[in-house]
């Protein structure tokens, strides 16, 4: 080689080496300066629920400690699938994540086939909040226990209807769940959202709905809904007058909702490290604790390592649940 060469080989090399280190300190170097820009919150349902209410109000708390705003894009459909895809294929960087539900523990069981791949496309970021769905009906209907839904069931298979935010939600297992061990035939009629199913419930349309606590409080509290049981292993200390659902009369029955937060794969662990801590010291916050306690919610914050251990319990249960029981989204 001769000299010439030699010297344009050594400053290529060198050249390689810096870019090299360039690309390795360059997660360190995002974080350093992260956010500098809006962060978007994906919300895979419709205005008006539980989860959009969770998303506005923890957005709100981390927008003041973060500095930037944090936009909320509700879209729903496909049970919480197209939102939720939409984040998995979102750049790694911190700034797109999913307020994820049960239905993300949930539909690889449900679901033959899903655009992501559950366990590989998603770095977990927090548990934000477990609660109890709600067996609710209206204040009119001729159903005012657990047992006068059973008893009416029994005596008019397939007739009954309850509503959820769509197929694999909370709402629509703990549904699933009511049927099977019942031995009662429901007919379930999901909705992109508990704010539509919730108006159809209100207008008549359908006969129950087993609602996120944070979805119906308001309802509850102006007398629009009459609630008959909480789908907890324990009565819920936002409403210790109801009874469990096993209390009610259905033994055995369990069914939590909750609401948590995931980043795409591959989004820098400095990152994750910042929006788990804005999303602790917000969820911890009294202006998000006075708005969803009240409705049920209780607050359950963490490390991401915690709520992927969490997820993870979540799919297998229901992996079980839905087997024994033979559900399927049709």
């Amino acid at each position: 080689m001769s000299r010439y060469s030699g010297r344009r080989f050594a400053r290529a090399l060198t050249f390689t080496f810096f870019a090299a280190l360039g690309a390795i300190s360059l997660p360190s170097a995002q974080a350093d300066t992260f956010p500098e820009k809006p962060i978007r919150f994906v919300v895979p349902f419709s205005p008006g629920g539980g989860t959009d209410l969770v998303a506005r109000t923890l957005g709100a708390e981390i927008s003041k400690d973060l500095g930037q705003p944090v936009v909320i894009e509700n879209k729903p459909g496909a049970s919480t699938i197209i939102g939720t895809d939409t984040v998995a294929k979102a750049d790694p960087d911190g700034y797109t994540v999913v307020i994820s539900t049960a239905a993300h523990a949930v539909n690889p069981s449900l679901m033959a086939k899903l655009p992501y791949d559950t366990d590989k496309d998603f770095a977990p970021v927090i548990l934000i909040a477990r609660s109890p769905n709600i067996l609710v009906v209206r204040p009119d209907s001729p159903y005012k226990s657990v047992k006068d839904i059973l008893a009416a069931a029994a005596a008019k298979p397939g007739e009954l209807t309850f509503a959820s935010q769509g197929s694999g939600t909370s709402a629509h297992l703990a549904g699933e769940l009511f049927k099977h061990l019942g031995k009662v035939d429901l007919i379930h009629v999901p909705y992109k959202g508990a704010g539509p199913a919730l108006t159809d419930l209100l207008g008549g349309q359908v006969d129950m709905m087993f609602a996120t606590a944070a979805a119906v409080g308001g309802f509850l509290e102006s007398g629009k809904l009459r609630a008959l049981a909480v789908t907890t292993a324990e009565r819920s200390p936002a409403h210790p007058e109801l009874p469990t659902v096993a209390e009610a009369g259905l033994s055995g029955f369990v069914a939590d909702s909750w609401y948590g937060m995931y980043a795409p794969a591959g989004t820098p662990p400095e990152v994750i490290a910042k929006l788990n801590a804005a999303a602790n010291k917000a969820a911890q916050s009294e202006a998000f604790r006075s708005r969803v306690q009240p409705e049920g919610l209780m607050i359950s914050v963490g490390t991401p390592e915690a709520y992927d251990q969490y997820v993870r319990g979540e799919i297998d249960r229901w992996a079980k649940v839905i087997k024994a029981a033979h559900i399927t989204t049709n």
